[in-house]
């Protein structure tokens, strides 16, 4: 284990230590059912979970289901049949390599601006976090101020992951907290089935670029990022897994290499060892894909996850940055950190 996958780790576990903890003992059995829980482990279980297991998008305790609780709306993560498929065309039109390539410029500016030539020490997320809101507010037409929007977009996330997560201690009033969250993001939103949209786009940009920056940095793999960014924006996504877990739930009987799932049963799809995240070579040839989800069930953000990775390592890359300072953030509903310092070398 190097000193960059050594640090990542600590990331990982200190963001839901209870939860990750479990997930890191039990990630040698495939499946592995916990009452009406299933966790999903290995990278078939997980493909054929994705491809071929019926998904109920409304159920309790699911990402989609937890969302629509929280708001009231019809959001892209609870829509059904032609109504999620046409919502999932309209978003992936934005997500396209035009409107991608459109945003580009946008977020050269944003990280110009923050880091300049690197020669005094640079926290990556305020840069980042004004690069996540931006790119949302330009998928959803919000006129908010960028952080603004960044902020109450992570407040939103954190507050529903510590709903309906375990947890150590108690957490009295975490339902009222995570819809009045979820409100104040909907009121700087034109329209406020947009939300699960801008929470999706902010807060996996936060738990992955600054934590792939300083990945690369630890392993000192700065030549790598000058001479082929893509290819390693690629790989650090697959190291990092900014969504290391995706809550489902069935919506019909099915049997997953010899396991039974029936209707009704809670998911737990765990994306890190799908994607064979703790190794440095992977075995599986869907394991680049997998933090993103897979087949129907893939996320249409993808694209746009590489893409922003790839620009923040390439402007990085002259300087070669080292890591001066970090600090996990453990109230993030994703893992990720709460300061990550660089300086040029």
């Amino acid at each position: 284990m190097t000193r960059a996958s050594r640090s990542d780790r600590t990331v990982y576990l200190r963001s839901h230590p209870l939860l990750f903890a479990l997930l890191a003992a039990t990630r040698r059995r495939p499946l592995l059912r916990l009452g009406r829980t299933v966790l999903v482990h290995h990278p078939d279980a997980y493909r054929e979970v994705l491809t071929r297991v019926p998904l109920d998008r409304t159920a309790a305790r699911t990402t989609g289901g937890t969302a629509a609780r929280l708001t009231g709306g019809s959001l892209l993560f609870d829509q059904q049949g032609a109504e999620h498929r046409t919502a999932r065309r309209e978003l992936a039109h934005l997500l396209g390599p035009a409107g991608v390539a459109a945003l580009q410029p946008l977020w050269q500016r944003i990280l110009d601006r923050h880091l300049g030539g690197l020669t005094a020490p640079v926290d990556l997320v305020p840069a980042v976090r004004e690069l996540a809101g931006a790119t949302a507010a330009a998928l959803t037409g919000s006129d908010a101020d960028p952080v603004r929007l960044a902020l109450a977009a992570e407040r939103a996330a954190a507050a529903t992951a510590r709903a309906h997560l375990p947890a150590l201690l108690p957490r009295p009033g975490r339902g009222r907290r995570a819809r009045r969250a979820a409100l104040r993001l909907q009121e700087l939103l034109p329209d406020p089935r947009d939300a699960m949209l801008a929470v999706a786009a902010v807060n996996t940009t936060l738990a992955a670029l600054p934590r792939a920056a300083a990945w690369c940095a630890r392993d000192r793999l700065w030549a790598q990022a000058r001479h082929d960014a893509p290819a390693l924006a690629a790989e650090l996504l697959r190291r990092t897994a900014a969504s290391p877990v995706l809550p489902r739930a069935a919506a019909a009987d099915a049997t997953v290499l010899g396991h039974r799932i029936r209707r009704g049963d809670r998911l737990l799809l765990v994306a890190r060892h799908a994607a064979q995240s703790h190794h440095d070579t992977p075995t599986h040839s869907h394991a680049v894909r997998a933090p993103f989800g897979l087949g129907p069930h893939a996320c249409p953000g993808a694209a746009l996850a590489r893409a922003q990775l790839t620009l923040l390592l390439s402007t990085l890359a002259p300087h070669r940055p080292r890591v001066l300072r970090t600090a996990p953030h453990p109230a993030g509903a994703l893992p990720s950190y709460r300061t990550c310092i660089v300086r040029a070398s």
